[in-house]
């Protein structure tokens, strides 16, 4: 027995419109993402900038507030870095191969096994 044509109809308006909303939703993720590594790249370039001036009045002048400000920036520097290494590395970027090569790999084997079979 199939459903009426008006119930179908409006089962695919209620998926459609859930998917637009959750590539919408993936959207404004996406975008927040790239705002912020945007901020990070320029945090990142005024932090080098303000270490490689500090560095040489350390040296000269050994004072030991110019030490710790330099420690501090030095830290948030490898924090930036750290976060912005972070966004390269997900486990959703390593699903699709995997379950390719469980795919592939595992047609291979049956491949296989039945050549061995005919060559018997």
């Amino acid at each position: 027995m199939q459903p009426p044509p008006e119930s179908s109809a409006s089962d695919a308006s209620v998926d459609i419109a859930q998917s637009l909303a959750e590539v919408e939703s993936a959207l404004v993720a996406l975008k927040q993402r790239y705002a912020q590594v945007e901020s990070d790249r320029l945090r990142q370039a005024e932090l080098k900038n303000r270490i490689d001036e500090i560095g040489p009045q350390v040296a000269k002048n050994k004072s030991a507030q110019l030490k710790v400000e330099l420690k501090e920036l030095e830290a948030q520097l490898e924090a930036i870095e750290v976060n912005l290494e972070s966004q390269l590395f997900t486990v959703d970027i390593f699903k699709e191969p995997f379950w390719q090569a469980v795919r592939f790999g595992g047609l291979g084997i049956v491949v296989g096994w039945i050549l061995k079979s005919c060559a018997n």
